[in-house]
């Protein structure tokens, strides 16, 4: 596939990214409802799983809202638009208009001083802070506030913290980690720029929704990360 080809024809859309978009949704909505309102107990160790089943499920949202990016959630052009910015919005009041610009450039300039998403110094730290600035804006912080500030009016502010703010503040490392910075870092020859994980369904859906398997979504963007798995069975590594 052409490395600058970065949407999907609508008769490559499997209406089942429908339901699995509002599958994930539904199922952060409804855990988180259910983990706000439980008593947090520190020696329970199911506290600590549920923290990052929570996370996993807030970068979930944002795979959602990066596959209608590539116009691959719906063939309708506006449910496919809405679920991307509802998805967004959910997770932290990320704006999907921002988001799309600079995925697809980071497509078109992949590992490149015009690629948003990459840093020229191979440093965790730097690289993930860089990453973050491209796309953390003063009103994702003031509705952030605003929410947290009429939430605490009825809920406990322990679990606002822990299930709500944490899981998401976790995602971002979950997601710059296995979705960034693993695949680009150092030297790649191959024509995405792009290294891939070793071939493990498993540990690539846990991981990261199979976005550890990034050269397969680089060589076919027009693919949905629940379908990434088909593409790195098509390569040897």
């Amino acid at each position: 596939m052409n490395a600058g080809k970065i949407t999907s024809s609508k008769s490559q859309i499997d209406p089942k990214g429908v339901l699995i978009a509002f599958g994930i949704i539904i199922t952060w909505f409804v855990f988180l409802t259910y983990l706000l309102g439980t008593e947090i107990n520190w020696s329970n160790p199911l506290v600590y799983i549920a923290i990052l089943i929570q996370m996993h499920l807030y970068t979930g949202l944002f795979i959602t809202a990066h596959d209608a990016m590539h116009s691959l959630v719906s063939s309708n052009k506006i449910v496919n638009n809405l679920i991307g910015v509802f998805a967004a919005l959910l997770f932290s009041f990320n704006f999907y208009w921002k988001l799309f610009p600079k995925h697809h450039e980071h497509h078109r300039f992949v590992a490149s001083d015009k690629d948003p998403d990459y840093h020229h110094s191979d440093n965790f730290f730097l690289w993930y802070f860089s990453f973050i600035k491209q796309y953390l804006s003063i009103w994702q912080l003031l509705l952030m506030a605003v929410t947290f500030n009429i939430l605490k009016l009825f809920l406990p502010v322990e679990n606002l913290i822990v299930f709500w703010m944490l899981p998401a503040i976790l995602s971002t490392f979950q997601l710059f980690y296995f979705g960034t910075y693993l695949p680009h870092r150092g030297e790649s020859d191959n024509i995405h720029h792009s290294k891939t994980q070793s071939k493990n369904h498993l540990w690539a859906f846990i991981s990261c929704y199979f976005f550890g398997y990034h050269y397969e979504h680089h060589d076919s963007p027009g693919t949905p990360w629940w379908r990434l798995w088909r593409e790195k069975e098509k390569q040897k590594a």
